[in-house]
């Protein structure tokens, strides 16, 4: 039986062993509908994160879409086009059950003020990365990504240990909301602001913000505090980024690490201007669009000054994947790029492997699923260090959001050997249901942005979107049940390409081959993407596990 959400009561949190639909991989990928829109920032509004990533085009769309995954076989496959089901087409049982395409637009009509016009006609709607693919968990899933980003920082520069450092951010929504979080469990005194007092709310009651502070002299007072005492501390603070950052650069206080997760992407439906208040940003966004983006560029460009200003007294400063230096140096500030991107800075070896945010999701809804693959993680896996670190902080931390789900960073051969051993613990009933298997687009193969996930690679090859398009050609022969291609909707458009892909462990020998296809060629193009590129760490992969890459 679904269960009661106190965030969202009209949407509950989807799970119990009933069927609505004819088989366990059509209800695997209703009750994922289900939890993106239950964790979502405004479900009512079909939006899950980002300010415009939504699970389907419009609730007729949704409907549709539920209706169709209640009713079809297991040899047919439906179609979606940027979250409308256009049609449901006899193919067969080892095919896809949903393949979607989301927000691509031909590469010279691939701009914001297009996308926002085709929006207004129904025409199209932006899925995220994992909103519209129907994998989000909520801010769980990128906070490993941000946590693991912490602790590079801390080996690079501060002796493996975040302890007594002031980190800087902004941005508590879908995505920006895993920061305090992150930044507490890796030991450090972080302050978030966000110009939303409700968004500082949400994440205060789901125990991802600790406090939120009255004003700025308090935060900082309570963030001085506990560096001085080597406490870890999450604190937000009400306010607009491109006000806090600046004033703090005033009053000399340069923080250890600055960045930023606002919905900078978006100038029209993310991003709020200096001097306005919510209620004069809504006004503009239906008949001030031109206003208002000249206004959240001029103020993006300050926030980053101050960023920069940041850097230049020794902060470490870094762009946390949301377009921030891209509108900054549109608005004015030539040297935004000095500011690196999370990406390249320090993950880049992980990706070469690989190695990403993988992530599964129990569906029976009952946490001892999780608890169960919690410690079949730590038994397959005790000399991976990252692993047996993240496992061990995420049961102590990170409360479930919707369906309980965890995220590891596995790469090539672990994620395989993973799912195939959790499908035989459903198999045999250890499990009360099936799971979920799915990963953030931004992995190893499935990317392609050139002001995030490739920005500088070895070869040059940033902007060329073939990978994520052979990613999800390749996902559709092996078998996976859900393969989307994404592109970039509002100010992402025109940005990137991404694949996502999920596949269901219902304890069958057919989910046990889906698995083993699917999963391994997914890392071993990635691993071929980075190869192709130039990287040793690629080609070390290669050698040691005999993935089958060409040479030229």
């Amino acid at each position: 039986m679904p269960k009661p959400n106190p965030r969202h009561p009209n949407f509950p949190i989807p799970g119990g062993p009933e069927l609505r639909a004819k088989g366990w991989r059509q209800e695997a990928l209703l009750r994922l509908l289900e939890n993106v829109l239950s964790v979502g920032e405004d479900p009512d509004n079909l939006v899950v994160y980002a300010a415009l990533g939504k699970a389907a085009r419009n609730w007729p769309s949704h409907r549709a879409i539920v209706k169709t995954l209640m009713e079809m076989d297991e040899d047919q496959t439906l179609v979606i086009q940027s979250g409308k089901p256009v049609g449901l087409l006899k193919t067969h049982a080892k095919a896809p059950l949903v393949i979607m395409a989301n927000c691509n637009i031909v590469g010279q009509w691939a701009k914001a003020e297009v996308f926002y016009e085709l929006q207004r006609e129904g025409l199209i709607c932006w899925g995220g990365l994992t909103a519209g693919a129907w994998q989000y968990i909520g801010s769980q899933g990128v906070i490993q990504g941000t946590y693991e980003i912490f602790m590079r920082i801390a080996e690079r520069r501060f002796g493996s240990d975040l302890s007594g450092r002031f980190v800087l951010t902004a941005g508590l929504g879908g995505m920006g909301g895993a920061q305090p979080l992150a930044g507490r469990m890796a030991g450090a005194a972080i302050l978030c602001v966000d110009i939303d007092p409700e968004r500082a709310r949400k994440r205060q009651q789901v125990g991802y913000l600790q406090e939120i502070a009255p004003d700025l002299n308090t935060a900082l007072a309570m963030v001085d505090a506990a560096v001085k005492e080597k406490r870890a501390l999450s604190v937000g603070l009400v306010g607009n980024a491109a006000e806090i950052y600046p004033e703090i650069s005033r009053r000399g206080i340069v923080p250890d690490v600055v960045t930023d997760q606002t919905s900078a992407h978006d100038l029209v439906y993310g991003y709020v201007p200096k001097g306005m208040s919510l209620d004069q940003v809504r006004s503009l966004r239906e008949h001030g669009q031109g206003q208002l983006m000249a206004a959240s560029r001029a103020s993006i460009a300050e926030h980053v000054k101050a960023m920069l200003e940041f850097q230049k007294k020794g902060a470490e400063v870094f762009d946390n994947g949301n377009l921030i230096r891209t509108q900054a140096r549109e608005g004015g500030v030539a040297n935004a790029f000095d500011i690196p991107i999370f990406t390249e800075a320090y993950l880049r070896p992980l990706f070469a492997r690989a190695i990403g945010p993988f992530r599964w999701m129990a569906l029976s809804g009952e946490e001892s699923d999780i608890a169960r693959t919690d410690d079949l993680l730590l038994e397959m896996f005790p000399d991976n260090r990252i692993i047996t670190n993240w496992i061990r902080l995420a049961r102590q931390h990170i409360p479930f959001e919707g369906l309980p789900a965890r995220i590891a960073w596995l790469g090539h051969g672990e994620r395989t050997a993973l799912a195939r051993h959790v499908n035989q613990l459903v198999a045999s009933g250890e499990l009360k249901g099936p799971i979920a298997f799915s990963r953030d687009h931004l992995d190893a193969g499935a990317m392609a942005h050139p002001n995030i996930m490739t920005e500088r690679m070895k070869d040059g090859s940033d902007a060329i979107a073939d990978w994520p398009l052979l990613d999800a050609m390749l996902l559709c022969s092996s078998m996976a049940d859900l393969v989307v291609i994404h592109s970039g909707g509002g100010g992402y458009a025109g940005y990137m390409t991404s694949c996502g892909v999920t596949v269901v462990a219902d304890g069958t020998k057919a989910a046990d081959e889906r698995l083993d296809h699917a999963l391994t060629n997914d890392t071993s193009l990635g691993v071929i993407r980075y190869a192709d590129a130039g990287y040793d760490e690629s080609f070390e992969e290669i050698a040691a596990k005999g993935i089958g890459h060409v040479k030229v």
